[in-house]
This record gives structure tokens, sequence and C-alpha cells, in this order.
């Protein structure tokens, strides 16, 4: 079906379904005052859906196709199964739904809603600390004046068990039902079989009034409605453009408003080996020997402390831990060396690429407790054994000791290993083997990759976050980022498993995450967990997965504390204890942290709230100069994003993150989103967003969606303070998410279309916005929302920027009226992308415009162009 067809028919379904809505409110003489309700869950555990019938002997499903509830508890996925769903409705007129999580977990689900369309954050009661729950039920016990929460155990000795709650917060322990027997071979009490579509499905019957009914209708053909218009596409066909496209633009400066100077940044977290590997130039991988089999959840097992290290002329080497260098990296290398020749050799990440002529910092702490020690060669080979430089440290010591030398690369490779040769026999100890290009970025020792770092750079964006994202809050308590663990001496960092399945060595940590903002004039913006890990945490030895309870309240005062010391250590003055080590680390001057995000796509439950409430006060109470960012789930609709946004009205949270990646129909059909914000309440924080097409690639169709959506952003830019596309950067090959801005291997690095986009946006930003009309030639839906514009003034170069979108398959003619702003005739900066939408190779092509205060421009099919008007 052609795309005007698709549209025609959206708009028909839209009028169609405003009639039903309308029809269903105000005439009601033909429909029942109830009727029943079924809800029951798939054999998958895919959801809660529903069935209705005036009967009981017919029944009619509601949008099979979309669940009404779904579980969000477990790893990201497939793990997410709501099996055996149980609603009831309270006294209250509330609706609860409990279900069993799987067959592991002795915990079962909770969610309550007022009208079973709108579901509120879900919680996980552990109620049998040994066995399973399963099959749950819901009744109320009239003498305890209490629910009780039934389930049957997965062995048949255990029989049923109930335990009891008031307010499905505070749960009894668990004990036997005896109204079912030792043996718990009863059957339940509350639910029932019917036959749906000649399939037998359980779940629980309900009497309710005709509205309620109607209002699960509506849902349903709402959600329809809205997934037709996300399944939009850019591309059009040009047949059905047969008079030209002409629009008129006039903006107004005497509307201007002022906007948010920090709409432009960055958000860097540690996925698809963006740290080491990555952004961090160290080029020894492993170079602590600290890997370990739990970084990749026990699906690679030839990953250890060993992986990329290897022997030349000798059998093997030894791990030890009995005298580290430091109890936080524990692990070190041990060589029982016989004949003088044998090498420890690292493969680096995929080979070590090194330029001839270049100058490499090598540092490693050895150790030998034999009378006779030798020196350490050191040399730079590639696999025919070529040697492409090398050189000699001094010689070994008893007692642990750093020996550093400068190796210099005699011939430009990217394949080649590190070999340390020690000259002696008998035992040697090493660790912390370390080679470092001289030219990292601004020349930083232990710093960063210079090409990825310039091009980070490059983006001039406002502010960054960091170092996540999921990273942030980790997979499970034990995981979560503590950002003291990531300063002080190489050694004595603590690193751990990555959520993303690897390994964080923490080089790359909170000094060289503000180091690097100061050096590009970035805002930094840490982001710290609320207390909570990811709620897609797997278990890792708690009873059960997600949020697992939380930070245990006796430890959240040592956790606040915590995220005070961040600020201190940003902040503080260089005789403060925090500041102090900051001023160790070669930064006497604070940082001038402003920002600290609280919270990443958290599920806004109880455990959630009461943790982020007291982080939020404490910071507030000692650091009140500091902006708290506040958190509204993964998504742009949903319960995390409503009561997200109700906990930050409710607290006076100034900031708020958002989060959500989308088709480009949503961008299409959603250019108001921001224009319904409430602007006496928080302002945004679009923290993560991205155009999704299938197949998760970057290219044009993407990019041009996301300029769409950064001008209506612009046009918001007095409620939306700040933007930054998600994920940032990804190694080539090592890819847990796509698409991503910036992907990169050993020696190169390879901006996607959509880095242009936020690049061009970076450069040509402001802080005035001036509306504008459009008007058209044609009043075609499908022209209107491919036809954007947006006029910003920067007033510290008193330059106008005019942003022109066009995503129509043809050109458009443009006359724009300047008129109002009084400029002078003259040469203008004209900067513009264009292509076909699945080209992933466009780049912006610049060149001049001559302008006045009435001039004409013809915007090419699908392309961004940009205008920089001097005034």
């Amino acid at each position: 079906m052609i795309l005007i067809d698709r549209i025609s028919k959206a708009v028909k379904i839209f009028f169609l379904l405003s009639a039903l809505i309308f029809t269903s409110l105000f005439l009601r003489a033909n429909e029942p005052d109830s009727a029943y309700v079924f809800a029951y869950g798939e054999e998958n555990g895919g959801g809660l859906y529903f069935a209705w019938s005036i009967d009981q002997k017919e029944w009619h499903t509601i949008g099979n196709r979309y669940p009404f509830l779904k579980s969000d508890y477990g790893r990201w996925g497939s793990q997410k199964r709501m099996y055996d769903p149980f609603l009831y409705q309270a006294s209250d007129g509330l609706w609860h739904c409990i279900w069993s999580l799987n067959n592991e977990d002795g915990a079962v689900a909770h969610a309550v809603s007022s009208d079973l369309v709108y579901w509120k954050p879900q919680s996980y009661p552990v109620l049998m600390p040994y066995g399973n729950c399963l099959k749950p039920e819901i009744s109320y016990d009239l003498q305890r004046k209490e629910y009780r929460i039934l389930w049957h155990s997965d062995k048949p000795d255990q029989g049923v068990f109930h335990s009891f709650t008031a307010d499905f917060r505070h749960y009894s322990p668990a004990g036997r039902d005896d109204r079912h027997g030792s043996e718990g071979k009863s059957a339940s009490m509350g639910r029932k079989d019917i036959s749906l579509a000649g399939k037998r499905q359980a779940g629980t019957l309900h009497c309710v009034a005709w509205p309620v009914i109607e209002g699960l209708i509506n849902s349903q053909r709402l959600g329809a409605y809205r997934q037709m218009l996300n399944e939009e596409r850019v591309w059009m066909d040009p047949a059905h453009f047969k008079d030209p496209v002409t629009i008129s633009i006039s903006p107004a400066i005497q509307k201007k408003k002022s906007i948010s100077d920090l709409l432009i940044g960055i958000f860097y977290e540690d996925i698809n080996y963006a740290a080491d590997g990555g952004l961090y130039a160290e080029l020894v991988q492993n170079r602590g020997f600290e890997y370990a089999l739990s970084d990749k959840e026990g699906w690679d097992k030839n990953w250890n402390n060993r992986t990329a290290w290897s022997v030349v002329n000798g059998e093997t080497f030894l791990i030890d831990t009995v005298s580290p260098i430091h109890p936080n990296n524990k692990h070190y290398a041990v060589l029982q060396i016989e004949k003088i020749g044998v090498a420890l050799v690292n493969e680096g990440f995929n080979g070590i690429a090194v330029k001839a002529g270049e100058k490499y910092d090598l540092s490693l702490f050895a150790r030998s407790p034999g009378k006779v020690r030798g020196k350490i060669l050191v040399r730079l080979t590639g696999k025919n054994g070529e040697v492409y430089g090398e050189v000699t440290m001094r010689t070994v010591s008893a007692e642990w000791k750093k020996l550093e030398a400068v190796i210099t690369a005699t011939k430009t490779a990217d394949d080649a290993r590190i070999e340390v040769v020690p000259q002696q026999t008998g035992r040697v100890d090493l660790d912390m083997v370390s080679l470092f290009p001289q030219k990292t970025f601004k020349g930083r020792r232990n710093g960063l990759r210079a090409d990825l770092a310039q091009a980070l750079s490059d983006l001039r964006p406002r502010f960054m976050r960091f170092p996540g994202g999921c990273v942030a809050h980790g997979d499970g308590i034990g995981n979560i980022y503590r950002w003291e663990n990531t300063i002080g001496p190489l050694e004595a960092r603590k690193p751990q498993r990555n959520l993303w399945g690897y390994h964080q060595s923490f080089g790359l940590g909170y000094f060289e995450y503000f180091q690097f903002c100061e050096d590009i004039g970035a805002e930094p913006v840490p982001v710290v967990t609320a207390g909570v890990p990811c709620q897609n945490s797997a278990h890792h030895g708690c009873l059960i997965g997600g949020q697992q309870g939380g930070i245990p309240m006796e430890e959240m005062d040592e956790y606040i504390q915590s995220v005070l010391n961040l600020v201190e250590y940003a902040n503080g003055d260089a005789k403060s204890d925090w500041g102090r080590k900051r001023a160790e680390a070669g930064h006497p001057e604070p940082f001038n942290l402003k920002y600290i995000g609280v919270g990443n796509e958290d599920l806004i439950s109880d455990v959630f709230v009461e943790r982020f409430t007291m982080i939020y006060n404490a910071v507030k109470a000692k650091y009140p100069e500091i902006t708290v960012i506040g958190t509204a789930g993964p998504f742009s609709e949903g319960s995390d994003y409503v009561e997200g946004w109700n906990l930050a009205t409710e607290l006076g949270v100034k900031l708020v993150d958002e989060h959500y990646y989308q088709p480009p129909g949503w961008y299409l059909n959603n250019q108001d989103y921001y224009d319904r914000y409430d602007r006496s309440k928080a302002k945004v924080y679009l923290g993560e967003y991205a155009a999704h097409v299938p197949g998760r690639h970057n290219n044009l169709e993407t990019a041009l969606c996301e300029a769409l959506h950064l001008i209506n952003i612009e046009r918001n830019g007095d409620i939306v303070a700040m933007t930054s596309y998600a994920p940032l950067l990804a190694k080539e090959g090592s890819t847990q998410w796509n698409p991503d801005l910036i992907y990169f291997n050993n020696t190169e690095v390879k901006p996607t279309v959509g880095y242009y986009v936020q690049k061009l946006f970076g450069h040509h930003s402001g802080n005035e916005y001036l509306p504008a009309n459009i008007n058209r030639s044609d009043n075609r839906e499908d022209i209107r929302k491919r036809v954007v514009s947006s006029f910003v003034i920067d007033a510290k170069t008193n330059e106008l920027t005019i942003k022109l979108v066009n995503l129509l398959p043809v050109p458009v003619s443009s006359s724009i009226d300047l008129s109002d702003i009084h400029i002078a005739n003259n040469q203008s900066d004209l900067i513009v992308m264009k292509g076909s939408p699945d080209d992933k190779t466009v780049r912006p092509k610049e060149s001049k415009l001559t302008v006045s205060e009435q001039f004409n421009y013809e915007l090419p099919a699908y392309s961004f162009s940009i205008i920089r008007i001097k005034m």
C-alpha cells in the first residue's frame, strides 16, 4: 500500500475513533448496563489480556495483539514473563493483579489500576524465602481485615501457602494454608476456565459496568491507531506531487523567547567497548589480570585472568593472589623461567595499533624473589616476529616496584603485540602492564584516544552525561557503579564487571571524565544510582533479581554520604577531604559541578521513591546550588513516565531525565510532544533518544527524523533544557546495542549520518527562538508535517540560524521574509545534507547563499539545510 493511502487511512481511522468515543460517551441507548469481563494470560507469559461477554457463552477478545499489562521483572526481553495472572477488585474499586514471575523465584508480582487500562509501577514481594510461588490468588479476609495472598508450591508435598497484607507493601511471613490440605490438592478458588477461539483459557471472571469494557475496547483501538502512525516511514512516492510545493516563512522577532543554551550535549556510557579498547587510550588488554568468568556471566568460558595473554618460549604462566600490589587488584602473573627468552605476550584489543615514529609510554610493576635479578626487555612485534620497537627497563626489585620507559615505534601496524621478556631465570611476578600513546587527547597522561576524543569535541557539546546509563546503577546491588573506586592511582582502583557483559578497568574514571569535560568546555553531568540497581538485574546471589529491594536502609546513610562526597570531590576546596584527593590527582581548582543525575530509567516503585527522596533531600540540604536531575523511566509514556513526573512535581525537582527510542513515524506524528508540557513544572533533559528503523542502523532517514525532533525541541527550548543522543560510541564487532552515533576500530573513527546532524546543531545553536508562520501552497497533512523550520539567534555572535528540514521526495520552494529582523544583504553560509533516505554515507556540503530581508531558497528533497546569517 502506498504511503499516501496509509496516511488517508490513518486520518479516517482517527475520525472514526473519535466518533466511537463520542458515541460511547453520549449514546448508550443500545448498550448494556453491565457485562462480564474475563482476565487471562497466555501460556508464553506475554501479559494480561481481556475478553468480554453478555451471557458468558459468546466471548469477544479485546485486541489480543496488545496486552494491557506486561511483566517488567527479570532480565531484558525473554525473561520478562507473566504467568497465571489473577485479577481481583477490592471494595474501594481498585483492581489488583498478581502473577507468578517464573518457576524459580519465591516472589510474586503485584500491580494496581483504577480502570484496568493504566497500571501503576509493579512491585515484587518476596513471599517464599524457599521454593516458588505458583498460581497466586487474592482474596479478602473479613476477620483479619487484610488481603490474603495464596499460592502453590512447586513441590506437591509442600502444599499451598498464604501471606497477609493490608497495603500490598508489607506482608506477613509465609504460612501453610490449611484450607487446602497438607498436599494442596484443592482446586483454585478464584480461577475459571472458558473457551476462547477454540482454546481453553484459565483466568478470573468479573461482572462490571459496561463503561469499563468500553474503556478497554477504546484503549485497544487507540493503541492500534498509534501503532499504525508509528509504522509510517519517511519515504514517499514523488508521483503524488503533481504541483510544485511552495511555502512562505515569516519569523516574528517581537515574539522571540529565551531558550536553553545547553540544548546539545553528549551522553557517554561504557557500552559497546566504549572505554577499555575505545576512548580510553590504554593499548594493553587485561593489563591487571583481573578479567573473570563472571564478567561474561558464564557464557564465555575462555574469558578469565589470562584473556589476551600468552607465553612465548615457555609453557604457561600462573595467576597468584597471595601478595598483590593493592587489595583492589588481587591478581598478578607469575613466570617461572628456566631459560632467558620466555616472553609474556599481550595481543591488545584485537591487535595493538602503532604508528612509525610515535612514542609510547610503557609501565609495569615487577618483582622477583631470587638473589640474581635482571632487567626486563619489552618489545612491540608483529605476528611473524618482526620487531616494531623495543626498550630495556631497569633491573627488577625484590618487592613490587613500578618500572617505566618509552618505546618508539619503527613501523606502522594495526596488529602489533607487546612482549615482556625478563632477562633472568627464576620467578618473576608482573602486574599492571601498560602501553599508552604519548599523543593522547590534549597530551593527557592516562588520557583518551586522540581521534575519538576529538570527534566528540568536534560536536561542541554543552555538557557530557557520564558514566551511564545502565552502567551507573549496575547489574545487582554488588555491581552498582561506585565512583570512589575509579579515582586515585591506577593500581588502587577497583575494577568490576560491566553490566553489558565485559570488564571495566576504571582506568577511565571520574577524574578523567571531569578533566575531559573541562578540556572540551562541557558541563559535567555525573549520574549516580538512586539507591537501587538496574530493574533488569539478574539475581547475583540475591533471592530475586530486579531492584532486589534496593540498598538496605541501614546502609543508605553511607551511600548518601558517598553522593555528597562526589560533590565535594568536584567542587571542594583543595584542603577538604575529597577536594584534596582531586588536587593530588593534579587538579587543585574545583571542577565547578552544577548538575548531578540521580537514577536512570528506574521502575518508580516504593523502593525507588523512598531512596531517591532521601538522596534528593540530602543533596539539596547540603548543596542547594546543585541541580538534581530526576528520572522518568525508559519510555515516553507509561507508569514509570507518569509516576516519575508525579514524584518530581511532589518534591520540586527542577530537571527530569526522559528517555525514548522511537521509529520514524513517532517523530513525524508527535511534533507537538513538548508543546503541551506544563511550563510551571520541571524542565526536561532528554537524556537518551534516537530514531530506530528495522535493522537498527543509522541512515539519512533516521538522521532527518532526529533533526526534525531537534527543531521541534528548539521551539520548546524554554521547557527542554538539554538533549543527548544515545548510545554514543561503538567498537566494530563488539556492540551490544545499535544504532550508535560513532563507530570505530583500532585505527579508524567512522561517524554516522546522525553524527553530522548532532554536530550541525551543536555548531549552530543559540539562546533565543523566533516563532515563525509557515504558509503552504497545499494544506495536505503529509506536506505539513514533513516541512519544518526553526529560527534561532545566537546573542553572543549576533547571528541568525535558519534550520529547514524537508522530508518530501520533491524539492520545496521557500520564500523567507526577514523584514522583521532587519538584516543587511550579504553572503551567508549554507550547509546542506541531502540524499536518499536509506543512504548511510551522506555528509554536509558547505557553500554560500546570497540573502536579503526577503529571499528565496529551494529545499532539496530529503534534506536538512542550515543558513547562517550575520545580523
